[in-house]
């Protein structure tokens, strides 16, 4: 039996309806995913999550290369979504669906015009080298609190001034 890794969360609040939040956060992955972030050998271009179950969680490379990052496992609009990370300890994609990690996104409705998106990465343990890849993510990087905080900064553009 696998020892179990600790999740890694976050959660931000955000001053846009639940459904553009939502919106926002899976059809503009590219627009706020951090670019230093990526496994393919070039530059990104784009994150992109397709949008429905059994999706790609992907990069786009500046010269038109793709690089796999996972697989949309559920897709409920604008509630909840689930993927797969399926970059294990060296830091290339797994296609093996049993070593994936999972990260959930809720949204949550605050009022008509604020949303609070709680993020859950989980199942580090299911990777091969899921003890690092969990380290860097929680330590390298600022993890999903660094990550949210990108999101809401391209909320807060869209949106306007409050």
């Amino acid at each position: 039996m696998t020892t179990p890794i600790p999740s890694i969360e976050g959660k931000t609040t955000v001053n846009v309806a639940r459904e553009r939040a939502f919106e926002l956060f899976t059809g503009h992955f590219g627009a706020w995913w951090p670019r230093q972030y990526h496994i393919g050998s070039v530059e990104v271009a784009d994150v992109i999550l397709e949008p429905h179950e059994g999706g790609r969680w992907f990069e786009r490379g500046v010269d038109g290369s793709e690089c796999d990052w996972g697989r949309v496992l559920t897709w409920e609009a604008p509630e909840r979504i689930v993927f797969t990370w399926q970059i294990g300890g060296d830091w290339q994609f797994d296609p093996d669906p049993a070593h994936a990690s999972e990260i959930e996104v809720r949204f949550h409705a605050d009022g008509p015009e604020q949303t609070t998106i709680e993020v859950e990465q989980r199942h580090f343990e299911r990777l091969v080298g899921g003890e690092g890849v969990h380290g860097a993510i929680e330590h390298g990087g600022g993890g999903w609190v660094a990550l949210l905080a990108a999101y809401s900064g391209l909320v807060a553009g869209e949106a306007g001034p409050a």
